[in-house]
């Protein structure tokens, strides 16, 4: 009994320990420390792109690029490669023919019985509605398109769209952002959006600077006049309700496309006492927007998507792009590189791009496979992963594949597609941009900054996507009944 007693006593006196262990101050501290926000554990995809299987890409030169002909997938790239915008074509050309070099040195992909290359081909829309419409039927009609891989501008898109629904063509819309694109007017079954929407793209700014940044309460709205800007105004409203009631919106005004004279707009900002600038202005807008009202002495925070253009921020100088904010896609938690694929396929790329590109992809706009960059060169290797295990080019069986898909990028994130309206459910981030000093925050292997004569991105914060889900219209048959997940919602008893 005694010998009974006394390994009672042993007993009680362990549990005791370790139940003062488990409730000391420290432990307790370190516990109400796990509870503040984190990101989002990494979740299981369909499919995910492998570095390791990535081609050797050392004789990839985008100014004499390799394309096959024949019987191949072949993909339209609707963008602008003349007029103002034409910039954004040639890059974008880029990034489709990197992913298609890539692919094809693999030997392509099976589809249809057999392994066929990717042949790209350029299709100018001029960023004119009726030359739109034009080179999309021709693109369809003569070139028996595959894919139409577009665009620049929702009106424009909305133009693509209609192409689609009418021939039955995929179109994989990559970069036209407004909320109504998808909507139960607009949706057609053929049309994949595959980037943010204008609605996540205004909460997630607007829940940054309620509850991450915390200080500037008083915001002057700046947009293109025309259905994205509206929409990315609307997006940052609806995000301040939601998140930062105590926000002021101080001035809203909406400008003509290719503004050369801002100065106007600018006074009134400056007489708003606004704290910060929210726009959703593109290229060459947001160049010269910026550019003015840093010489105009405005040096307040200025918020956009497309912050991230090294030539732009060049142009304004270390102190003139210090404190710009970006919301992105593609990056996600700091520091940027995380594993050895991520700094291999940085390190192919950035080597290309010092030795072996020339102008116009030589320009330090491409220097680095991030932001924009990296999401389109992801949003097109999930296409080709679709098309892949679809084991076709027949739009049903591509349809059939893509709803309610997942694929995970090089950065871990992974992209969700909701089944009902086709849009991606993602979480973003936020960029703050710091001097070069600052950058190695992000940039964690040599130099230890993205740009020597800029400020560039520094402290990353993640948005998730549970926070910032893209709009749904209810108005949709096919969404009706559902959440924002795009998932049934029990019934009600």
């Amino acid at each position: 009994m005694k010998a009974m007693s006394r390994g009672i006593w042993i007993l009680v006196c362990v549990f005791s320990l370790l139940f003062l262990a488990g409730y000391h101050p420290s432990t307790a501290a370190a516990a109400k420390a796990d509870k503040k926000p984190k990101a989002a554990k990494a979740e299981v995809a369909n499919a995910a792109f492998d570095v390791k299987k990535m081609s050797d890409m050392s004789d990839f030169d985008p100014n004499n690029p390799v394309i096959p002909t024949g019987d191949t997938i072949k993909i339209a790239v609707v963008m602008p490669f003349s007029g103002p915008a034409a910039q954004n074509g040639e890059m974008v050309f880029l990034y489709v023919q990197w992913v298609a070099h890539d692919i094809n040195k693999r030997g392509g992909i099976w589809v249809d019985g057999k392994k066929k290359l990717v042949q790209v081909i350029k299709a100018d829309h001029m960023s004119k509605p009726d030359q739109c419409k034009k080179i999309v039927e021709r693109m369809v009609l003569q070139e028996k398109v595959h894919i139409l891989f577009g665009t620049a501008g929702s009106n424009l898109e909305k133009v693509i769209m209609e192409t689609a629904n009418k021939y039955k063509v995929i179109n994989h819309n990559f970069a036209a952002l407004s909320d109504d694109l998808m909507d139960a007017a607009q949706f057609n079954r053929y049309t994949f959006m595959t980037t943010y929407d204008t609605s996540s793209l205004g909460r997630g700014i607007a829940y940054y600077f309620g509850q991450i940044r915390k200080k500037e309460k008083k915001f002057y709205i700046l947009c293109q006049d025309y259905s994205y800007g509206h929409a990315m105004a609307d997006g940052f409203k609806k995000g301040l309700k939601e998140y930062y009631p105590d926000a002021q919106i101080v001035g809203e005004d909406y400008h003509k496309l290719f503004l050369t004279d801002f100065a106007p707009y600018l006074e009134k900002v400056k007489a708003s006492g606004a704290e910060a600038v929210y726009t959703g202005d593109w290229i060459p807008d947001l160049s010269n927007l910026l550019k003015q009202a840093r010489q105009a002495g405005l040096k307040i925070p200025f918020a956009d998507r497309i912050m991230d253009d090294p030539a732009m921020l060049a142009e304004l100088g270390i102190e003139g792009s210090k404190g710009l904010i970006n919301i992105t896609q593609a990056e996600y938690t700091n520091p940027y590189f995380k594993t050895p694929e991520q700094i291999k396929f940085h390190k192919v790329w950035t080597d290309l791009w010092k030795n072996k590109w020339t102008k116009p992809y030589n320009s330090k706009l491409v220097a680095h496979p991030d932001g924009q960059i990296a999401s389109y060169l992801m949003q097109l290797y999930w296409l080709t992963s679709v098309i892949e295990r679809a084991k076709s080019t027949d739009p049903e069986k591509i349809i059939a594949v893509w709803e309610n898909d997942s694929f995970k990028t090089l950065s871990g994130k992974v992209l969700r597609m909701r089944p009902c309206d086709h849009k991606v459910i993602q979480d973003l981030s936020i960029s703050e941009f710091v001097p070069p000093e600052e950058q190695k925050i992000s940039y964690n292997v040599p130099p230890y900054y993205w740009f020597k004569d800029c400020s560039y991105t520094g402290h990353l914060h993640v948005i998730p996507a549970a926070k910032i889900l893209p709009w749904m219209d209810q108005k949709l048959d096919r969404c009706k009944g559902k959440n924002d997940w795009g998932e049934q919602q029990p019934k009600s008893r």
